[in-house]
């Protein structure tokens, strides 16, 4: 049965043009549109879809507004259309807060240089989402909301992007416990995260958790638009104990500091003498991902050797397996999000099914499980 798809956008011909490729997979299938927010708040409650795509800016009531109401009542995975602005950037990750899943850039170049790419990206897209369940979003605020810093000049302004959503905890016969992770006694240098969609909350859940004592250097390597890392690198920064910044070419890489890879750039990891410097490059045009994990991961294999821990969070596709082929090689200890608690099981079965994750482990459970391991448990 062919996945059922509710367009909502104000603009009478992005709607049309939406409807028309989601329409074109035989698997997807257009059952609804709505002109703004309050029309999708219905409407969702009415026709029950799998999917909603949503527009940010609209008149009566907004996208994100309309997502929390939705989420509240009738929990739908939603994807944001956003624009690659400063502006648009906040407004995605106001919207993940809400309970949006995933997010597109809105005009299709952005997504991709070749048409046919882009409606493929986005068909992809939907059909993942679409295969997901999700619950209610928990009407408390996270407890990540409530850390504080004695630092007196970090702003909270910023709100913390909310979890899926309180999900039964389904264990699959990979996932490991949270009572019987125990820590290895390996020392590790570098902590490393790679992660796509739903990646933006997996990350605030886990970094948030972290002491601001915490020994080893972090690298994010996050899928995500150039306009969009910036706003995102000084929202985990208002809210984490530690510091967060995005990468900037020829930054000494100091403990405690999480370095989040620019969007639509590569990042590389030098060793410099006793320590290590940062490089951030444009990379190949004909790379798939800007960022790319499995590139970061190549590159810390060769400072570090294995004294790393490599984590791969939710997201499509396969990006991370071949890095953490070449990390295990040098003997680092890779660990895999768990498939109940992904938005997208791609990234992490791609680590798993080839037999390079040690650990598979819920969101819930993976920065206790960190900062076991790191010696900070």
């Amino acid at each position: 049965m062919a996945i059922q798809v509710l367009v909502v956008d104000d603009s009478s011909f992005f709607r049309r043009r939406v409807s028309e490729i989601v329409n074109q997979s035989p698997d997807l299938e257009v059952v609804g549109v709505a002109v703004n927010g309050q029309e999708a708040v219905t409407m969702a409650a009415k026709l029950k879809p799998q999917v909603i795509t949503m527009d940010i800016e609209m008149p009566v009531l907004d996208g994100i507004s309309a997502v929390r109401k939705i989420m509240a009542e009738t929990p739908t995975p939603i994807l944001m259309f956003s624009s690659l602005t400063h502006d648009g950037a906040q407004a995605t990750l106001d919207a993940l807060e809400a309970g949006a899943l995933d997010f597109l850039p809105k005009r299709f170049e952005d997504i991709a240089t070749n048409k046919a790419d882009a409606i493929s990206l986005l068909q992809q897209r939907i059909k993942a989402l679409g295969r997901r369940r999700v619950f209610r979003t928990p009407s408390r605020a996270t407890p990540t909301r409530e850390i504080s810093r004695e630092t007196p000049d970090r702003t909270r302004q910023s709100q913390p992007l909310r979890s899926i959503g309180s999900r039964p905890r389904v264990e699959s016969p990979a996932s490991t416990p949270a009572q019987s992770i125990r820590a290895s006694g390996k020392q590790y240098k570098a902590l490393l995260i790679g992660t796509s969609t739903g990646g933006p909350v997996a990350l605030q859940k886990i970094l948030t958790q972290f002491p601001v004592n915490y020994p080893h250097p972090i690298f994010l390597i996050q899928h995500m638009p150039a306009a969009f890392t910036p706003a995102f690198a000084t929202r985990l920064n208002s809210l984490c104990k530690i510091e967060v910044k995005e990468a900037v070419s020829g930054d000494l890489v100091r403990p405690g500091c999480a370095y989040l890879a620019p969007g639509g750039m590569q990042l590389l990891i030098e060793k410099t003498g006793v320590s290590s410097r940062l490089k951030v490059v444009a990379g190949k045009a004909d790379m798939n991902y800007k960022p790319c994990v499995d590139i970061t991961f190549a590159s810390a294999s060769k400072v570090y050797d294995g004294d790393i821990l490599a984590v791969v969070l939710t997201g499509m596709g396969a990006d991370g397996r071949e890095g953490a082929r070449l990390l295990k090689a040098k003997g680092a200890t890779i660990w895999a999000q768990d498939e109940a608690s992904c938005v997208v099981y791609g990234m992490p079965q791609a680590v798993a099914s080839a037999g390079l994750s040690s650990q598979s482990i819920a969101l819930d459970d993976m920065a206790s499980a960190i900062l076991k391991e790191s010696g900070r448990g």
